[in-house]
């Protein structure tokens, strides 16, 4: 399997704040898409979702502000996976635009069959699918408050 592919977006002009840049909240809504297109490319797809009642779910996320998103910007976000296990996947995002690193998210989530709201492990052939894309984390995951 291939790396997750890039996804793109273009900065649409709701999303700009009073100061004049990407609202704080946007930033999550493309992280998010993120995570939902590395899941499709891991095989967890809506179709996934409905055939085995299971899907990931965010339980926590560690978001880096490292600039500004200006109105009209076309967004990159590169997609890694740095950690998985029986029932967890550890994806490490980082959003770009101009050439320049705005942002990243270090995003963990847990295999959970949606009506039972129960953790599950993966299934055999997802848990391969993204062994496959394991990469070492890169220097800042599990940062805090530093740059």
């Amino acid at each position: 399997m291939t790396a997750v592919p890039t996804l793109h977006r273009s900065v649409r002009d709701e999303w700009i704040d009073a100061n004049g840049h990407l609202s704080e909240a946007y930033y999550v809504l493309v992280f998010g898409e993120a995570t939902e297109h590395a899941l499709a490319h891991l095989g967890m797809t809506p179709a996934y979702r409905t055939e085995t009642g299971c899907m990931v779910f965010t339980v926590e996320a560690h978001l880096r502000y490292l600039d500004q998103v200006l109105p009209g910007e076309r967004l990159e976000v590169r997609t890694q996976v740095i950690g998985v296990d029986a029932k967890r996947l550890l994806l490490w995002h980082e959003m770009a635009a101009g050439g320049g690193l705005r942002a990243t998210a270090e995003v963990l989530g847990v295999h959970v069959h949606i009506p039972g709201g129960r953790s599950r492990p993966f299934p055999g052939d997802v848990r391969a699918a993204a062994e496959t894309l394991l990469r070492p984390p890169p220097p800042d995951a599990g940062r805090t408050g530093r740059r």
